[in-house]
């Protein structure tokens, strides 16, 4: 397994070892003692599954304390490029994000812990997958307006992405108070 930091620290791209043949792959998708010798050792609880037409957009959404989520996120099927935002009021990196494209083809994943912003735009359909730290809690959902200029995500040449009417209202960095601390 091959394993990315960021200048953001708690980013972290994977690269696991994929075992290919005439009959197809193999890999592992989580292994817990894998993942805590490089430094991931958060407790997973709930797998989610979503499917994104080429030209989705999904995000930025994280969940509020007590339910703050971390996420193992990938793709089973297709494209997509994933975006974790810095939303931690005082750090040194807030308002920034990084940006990883998610490949079927290379089976790689990223890791957003609580903190971040997350979304993606589907660059082909996709299988999207997230492992997260926390169950999910609709009231404490939030998020951050997917084409903010402060946050100046590029998602490349995407025109109009498709947005639903819930993502397309969330507020701005500069009108948004964190509720996470650094």
């Amino acid at each position: 397994m091959e394993v990315q930091h960021f200048h953001i620290p708690g980013l972290i791209a994977i690269q696991p070892r994929v075992f290919g043949d005439k009959r197809g792959y193999f890999f592992e998708s989580y292994n817990q003692d894998a993942f805590h010798a490089v430094g991931l050792t958060a407790n997973f609880v709930q797998d989610n599954q979503s499917f994104s037409v080429a030209g989705t957009l999904r995000g930025l959404h994280f969940q509020k304390n007590p339910h703050a989520q971390g996420k193992l996120v990938r793709v089973i099927t297709g494209r997509a490029l994933d975006v974790a935002v810095d939303i931690r009021k005082g750090s040194p990196h807030y308002g920034q994000h990084i940006a990883v494209v998610l490949d079927s083809e290379k089976q790689n994943m990223f890791y957003i812990p609580p903190g971040f912003a997350h979304g993606f735009l589907a660059l082909e359909d996709c299988i999207f997958s997230y492992k997260c730290t926390n169950i999910y809690n609709q009231p404490s959902e939030g998020g951050l307006l997917w084409n903010d200029p402060e946050i100046a995500i590029d998602w490349g040449n995407v025109v109009k992405p498709i947005v639903s009417d819930k993502d397309a209202i969330l507020p701005l960095l500069t009108n948004f108070e964190s509720p996470f601390s650094f």
